[in-house]
């Protein structure tokens, strides 16, 4: 793993654990020589690790869409700025660029970049690493979707460690280090 997309929000939400421990994620990707793939924001969660990556002189790249760049502020201090038409553009972008994926809280659009990801693994088209840290137990409620969805047959039980869920960042690199590609899903009629 060299190359860590990060999805997070722009905002910074209600506890300052939360930008806290985005700062200290990326000031661990600086430290540990992870490069950081993430939004290009320069707001809430997403600026919080782009600075923790930026102040500790890591290396942070940023994709952003056009018409975003129009409304969010960009961080000004990137290595690499990338800017493409479209939100889907964007996430094949930084799929493309990464070798694992780290969700911290945010709102729907970091949801929706998570189960992307998350579908992807499923069906095969990555075997990259998927973690979540897991500031203030805010990812329990995701778990237990999860759970449900297995327990409902809708997903298999093969599926249940694919997301890395985790407390602690250095627990969370430990286990996606050892993380292994799942066994894709025969469909029966």
């Amino acid at each position: 793993m060299k190359k860590i997309a990060v999805f997070c929000g722009a905002s910074k939400g209600n506890d300052p654990i939360y930008t806290e421990q985005a700062y200290v994620l990326g000031k661990y990707l600086a430290e540990n020589k992870y490069e950081l793939v993430y939004g290009a924001g320069s707001t809430g969660m997403m600026g919080a690790v782009a600075n923790g990556v930026i102040d500790h002189d890591g290396i942070a790249i940023g994709v952003m869409p056009r018409f975003l760049g129009e409304r969010e502020i960009a961080h000004e201090n990137l290595t690499e700025y990338h800017v493409v038409e479209t939100m889907h553009e964007r996430k094949q972008m930084m799929s493309d660029m990464a070798d694992a994926f780290i969700m911290l809280p945010g709102g729907a659009g970091s949801l929706e970049e998570f189960f992307e990801i998350y579908t992807w693994s499923q069906i095969g088209l990555h075997h990259k690493p998927i973690g979540a840290l897991n500031t203030k137990q805010f990812f329990n409620p995701l778990s237990l979707m999860i759970d449900h969805l297995i327990s409902t047959e809708f997903i298999s039980s093969d599926y249940k460690n694919l997301a890395i869920i985790k407390e602690n960042i250095d627990d969370l690199f430990s286990a996606m280090k050892m993380a292994q590609p799942v066994k894709l899903r025969d469909y029966q009629k």
